[in-house]
């Protein structure tokens, strides 16, 4: 079994995962995290764990009235770990004692972080690290002087804290009590710009951050064309995602209608963002209209970037079909982007990759539509968010049956991990063929 795990980064990774939850779980369980006293119910805690160490958001108690200061401390320690990676927080712990870092734990960092080669990757450690601490610090300072508006200044230091790690983590938890989300704030301009930033930096990946900030060191550098694409499919998505939710939800009264055109305006862009991974919203989705709702099911499964503490199959993946389309419509033989030319092989793993995914969230939804007693559409939703490890429900979530919540469970541990990861995880040693068959043709379309 030892050996088992030990055989490849994937299967340690999964590993590392898999024991963080289940120690969050006990955790959790214990009568200290519950304002209550009483245990929380195993499979309750299991669930939340993952959903904070998948840095999901969805709960089946209300994470502000439900636990203690104990328990959202254990939430909160779960979500960073979550977002950032076990193992670059493992790394910081080996870096502050001053320890080498193995081979083999240099390639554990290279599947956790998603990189290509091992080269450089204790710096893009720190980075990260100091990337992750120095934006949160900033988004708790900001996040309390609003807060400080309504409660006292060690509550809004506290509920500063807690929300910035949660939302810069895409992690999507909130102390505002009774499922409410930022529903209070959904016409508070400061909130709604201080948490899309939070979202957005979260979910842009640390390998842009860091991009970004070599740029302003020395501006004559160029952008990757990883952070290129990045930059430009998540602001597009942003936009037009925020126009459709504007316009089918203009003049519905359930939902944004009622609201001043700058409200309606400011509620469709911040949902716009949050549905990329973020959790957190201001405006009750359950009320919107069932193409609003299948729209925000499409941004949901595509997701954040990667190397990002979002889900999804990431902005770069979509990036690859929309080329691989547009270059099959044009006659090309490549895919071309900013001028460069993708190898076939990443065209092969974008390709692969949204089929799994589609494959997983059809299979998790189909589960899931023999255990619950739920509209297709409400079911649909609930797997796709948690796949996507967004968080968003249509109010599913605290009606789930235990088959139910350990499907969910599922859904958001695959979503983390990655389904290439997962495989690769789970699959025996593959070797290179050393042999090609000969070619056939089959008609397509």
């Amino acid at each position: 079994m030892v050996r088992w795990f030990s055989a490849s980064p994937p299967r340690t990774l999964l590993l590392g995962f898999v024991f963080i939850i289940l120690l969050g779980a006990q955790l959790l369980k214990l009568p200290v995290s519950v304002t209550d006293g009483k245990p929380m119910p195993y499979i309750d805690a299991l669930f939340t764990a993952a959903s904070a160490t998948c840095v999901t958001g969805l709960v089946v108690e209300d994470t502000g009235s439900y636990f203690t200061t104990f328990g959202h401390a254990v939430i909160l320690l779960l979500v960073q770990v979550g977002g950032i990676g076990f193992m670059t927080m493992a790394t910081l712990f080996a870096l502050i004692l001053r320890r080498r870092i193995s081979l083999k734990e240099r390639l554990i960092l290279q599947e956790s972080l998603n990189q290509g080669s091992i080269e450089g990757l204790v710096r893009l450690v720190r980075k990260v690290i100091t990337f992750a601490l120095a934006i949160e610090a900033i988004g708790a300072a900001l996040y309390a002087i609003r807060f400080a508006f309504d409660m006292s200044i060690g509550r809004a230091i506290y509920h500063g804290v807690f929300h910035s790690i949660s939302i810069f983590n895409n992690a999507g938890f909130d102390l505002s009590g009774d499922f409410s989300s930022f529903s209070a704030y959904s016409s508070d301009l400061y909130m709604n710009v201080v948490s899309m930033l939070l979202i957005i930096l979260g979910g842009f990946g640390f390998i842009v951050l860091s991009d970004l900030f070599d740029l302003r060191l020395d501006l004559k550098r160029r952008l990757s064309l990883h952070t290129k694409v990045v930059l430009i499919v998540s602001g597009t998505l942003i936009v037009v995602g925020a126009l459709i939710i504007f316009l089918f939800e203009f003049t519905n009264s359930q939902s944004i209608g009622p609201s001043v055109l700058g409200e309606k305006a400011l509620a469709s862009v911040f949902q716009s963002v949050t549905t990329r991974s973020g959790g957190v919203t201001t405006v009750d989705i359950s009320n919107f209209r069932q193409a609003t709702q299948f729209f925000i099911i499409i941004l949901m499964f595509i997701g954040s970037s990667p190397g990002s503490t979002g889900g999804g199959i990431k902005t770069t993946t979509f990036a690859v079909l929309v080329g691989a389309v547009l270059a099959m419509i044009r006659g090309k033989d490549d895919v071309v982007l900013f001028r460069l030319r993708l190898a076939q092989e990443r065209v092969y793993k974008a390709v692969t990759v949204t089929l799994f995914c589609i494959g997983i969230v059809m299979l998790g939804t189909m589960i899931l539509c023999t255990t619950e007693d739920a509209a297709f559409l409400k079911i649909l939703f609930e797997a796709t968010s948690a796949f996507g490890t967004v968080g968003l429900s249509m109010g599913l979530t605290g009606e789930l049956t235990t088959p139910g919540k350990l499907t969910i469970i599922v859904l958001m541990f695959i979503g983390r991990l990655g389904p290439l990861t997962l495989t690769y995880a789970l699959a025996p040693k593959l070797e290179r063929a050393r042999y090609r068959h000969a070619e056939g043709k089959i008609i397509i379309g």
